[in-house]
């Protein structure tokens, strides 16, 4: 029988980080416009912030229980999926460049989280 702990986490952490995007970021479409007519948005630092917060523990739990590789792939993916759905309206096609770069950032951020975990986890538990 094989261990399928790490499927599921992996499946459990892309369900919330889908959820949390949607939570902190999907209901965001706006892009505000200031009086020297700038413009920026449609998301504010304190709703990045609040993802990234919301995500920090659920993959550090993950990675403590030796499953990082999978925290790291589960909340990149779930944040990928997310982004690609959000965003696929985007008529100049380049969503999918913007999809990408989180996929890529979403993964180096999390691997390091994860990896960080991992080594302290096994320095506290050989």
């Amino acid at each position: 029988m094989t261990n399928r702990l790490p499927q599921t986490t992996a499946l459990l952490l892309a369900l919330l980080a889908a959820t949390a995007w949607a939570g902190w970021l999907g209901w965001d479409q706006q892009r505000d416009v200031h009086p020297d007519g700038s413009v920026s948005g449609p998301y504010e630092a304190w709703q990045v912030i609040g993802l990234a917060l919301t995500l920090l523990p659920a993959v550090v739990w993950a990675a403590a229980r030796r499953h990082g590789a999978a925290a790291a792939l589960g909340t990149s993916a779930g944040l990928t999926l997310a982004v690609a759905l959000d965003w696929s309206d985007d008529g100049s096609g380049l969503f999918l460049v913007g999809a990408a770069m989180v996929a890529v950032g979403s993964l180096a951020a999390t691997g390091v989280v994860a990896g960080l975990t991992t080594a302290a986890a096994r320095a506290v538990r050989p």
